[in-house]
């Protein structure tokens, strides 16, 4: 599918629609100005931003990408601290939009006033709206008289549009102001290290001795899951590092060579859940001789590659390890899922409707040196291919369900309006509408119960998005039940040290005090 991100259809009116000339051309801010009118005009932050930066000095580069993500990350509180200032509305977008630049440098980036004022009533002219240079200089100079008053103002409401806080206010009321001023900060940097290559305590030292300072954090999962004797539950822990500074990939030891990727905290539970959930079906299975394994909507394959390198770990180096109350022993998580050789043949296939996505996966997994697992036992078969009409197997009239039966455990990482990770992201929140929640949850279903029938009797499937808005998740999955009575949700432990616990999964929120992203994970089983 599509970047995990669904994007509005939402038409700007001919009367906000930019004229300007949206080549990369001009001074720093002007280039700063073109990238955000692209950006309203409904291109995504990650289309536009490599086009700004290499169209730049080097020297240049950091201030136009801190002045670009600022001014997206306090669009909406901007854009209302300049309906507040303006005597008459503004209506020319890209008025607006240089004027907002502007507040930027000078309440969030202190940059001196008579080189924000200045520079910014240029670019004013750069693109061809001298007539506005009075008004642009007229309200940047009040506002820098008193620099503290008017940030304060910004900071006292939300940064986000008023359908956006809404929704929030009635899923999250509790967590409201915590979510609202968080999605306007920085994000922090995670890494998951490539354990079929090295430990994660080993590669931590590396980055010591590289001066580059992480801390170690250790994500503990726990589920509720049924064994042939009755419940029982199972863990697993997840190390993550969480950078003190975020750092250029090019400073990361061994990166090119695939030692670690970088990767939100919370996006790395998906990979060791399903994981954990595949290993205790086949400790209760003695039928199986081969594992399907199907991670749908991969792209750009994070997660897939997260789940390859926990597959191809040996016993040594697996960092995934399975405790279960009722047994005596403990599996892990080596090349073949198993310790009694039930397992001859693993087969993971994995898809994603976009042909440009699909080459994101190979090199990513190139880099990580998964493209070819090491593991003889372990095919991999990547497919451009629509979730919601895609099948495995052909379907055959007469006894379907029964013949599309062919996967072991599916992973989804469904589309969803992003809203998790709008601080990673922040063109989101101009690029999304109200209407765009509704319509996403619709495709949701599609691609469940399209999958649904493919996933075989006492098969697992993952469900996740990097949204936190319910509909996308705790509601979408408690419709999915009501939809298939053979389906069954998995409990979440109290051995769980994340997120929140819903009536079904859990959620993450971007407010987590070790800084992780906003996820929703559900698991899910067939009965038989």
């Amino acid at each position: 599918m599509r970047h995990k991100a669904i994007a509005s259809n939402n038409q700007k009116s001919s009367k906000n629609k930019p004229s300007s000339n949206l080549k990369m051309i001009g001074s720093v801010r002007v280039r700063v100005i073109r990238t955000l009118l692209a950006i309203q005009q409904g291109q995504s932050l990650s289309s536009v931003l490599d086009p700004l930066l290499n169209s730049l000095h080097e020297g240049d580069k950091g201030f136009a990408h801190a002045l670009l993500l600022t001014t997206l990350r306090q669009w909406y509180a901007l854009a209302r601290l300049l309906d507040s200032l303006a005597e008459n509305p503004i209506d020319e977008i890209e008025v607006r939009t240089t004027i907002q630049v502007g507040l930027a440098q000078l309440l969030y980036l202190e940059v001196a006033d008579h080189a924000a004022i200045h520079e910014t009533v240029e670019a004013a002219k750069e693109i061809e709206f001298a007539r506005a240079a009075g008004l642009i200089n007229a309200i940047l100079r009040k506002v820098a008289k008193n620099p503290n008053k008017f940030r304060k103002k910004c900071d006292k409401n939300h940064s986000l549009p008023n359908w956006l806080a809404r929704q929030l206010k009635q899923d999250w009321s509790e967590e409201y102001t915590a979510l609202t001023q968080g999605l306007r900060q920085p994000a922090p940097m995670f890494l998951r290290v490539n354990t079929a290559l090295s430990a994660t305590k080993d590669y931590h030292k590396c980055l010591g001795d590289a001066d580059i300072s992480a801390d170690l954090v250790e994500l503990s999962s726990g589920l509720q899951l049924a064994n042939l004797d009755g419940a029982s539950s199972a863990t697993v822990l997840t190390p993550v590092l969480r950078l003190a500074q975020s750092t250029a990939v090019n400073f990361l030891p061994a990166f090119a060579d695939g030692a670690a990727s970088v990767q939100d905290m919370h996006a790395q539970l998906a990979a060791p859940l399903i994981q954990l959930a595949l290993t205790h079906k086949i400790k209760n299975d003695d039928t199986n001789s081969e594992l399907h394994l199907l991670d749908a909507c991969a792209a750009p394959g994070g997660k897939l590659a997260h789940w390859l390198e926990l597959l191809s770990s040996n016993k040594e180096q697996s960092l995934f390890h399975v405790k279960q109350n009722d047994l005596n022993d403990n599996l892990d998580s080596s090349s073949n899922l198993d310790n009694t050789n039930k397992i001859i043949k693993i087969q993971l296939t994995a898809i994603d409707n976009e042909a440009l996505r699909i080459t994101r996966i190979h090199e990513n997994l190139q880099r990580l040196n998964l493209e070819q697992s090491q593991n003889k036992s372990i095919s991999l078969d990547i497919i451009c291919a629509d979730a919601t009409r895609w099948q495995k197997a052909p379907q055959v009239k007469t006894d379907s369900a029964k013949n599309l039966a062919v996967f072991d455990a599916i992973l989804l990482d469904s589309p969803c309006t992003a809203t998790g990770v709008i601080r990673r992201h922040p063109d989101i929140s101009i690029l999304r509408n109200e209407e765009d929640v509704a319509q996403t949850a619709l495709l949701q279903a599609d691609i469940l119960h399209n999958l649904w029938p493919q996933l075989k009797v006492n098969g697992y499937l993952l469900y996740i998005t990097c949204s936190i808005l319910k509909q996308e998740n705790v509601e979408q999955m408690q419709d999915f039940l009501k939809h298939h009575n053979d389906a069954t949700a998995i409990e979440f432990t109290d051995e769980c040290n994340w997120g929140i616990a819903q009536d079904i999964g859990r959620q993450c929120l971007p407010i987590d005090s070790a800084g992780g992203d906003g996820f929703y994970y559900a698991l899910l089983r067939k009965k038989g």
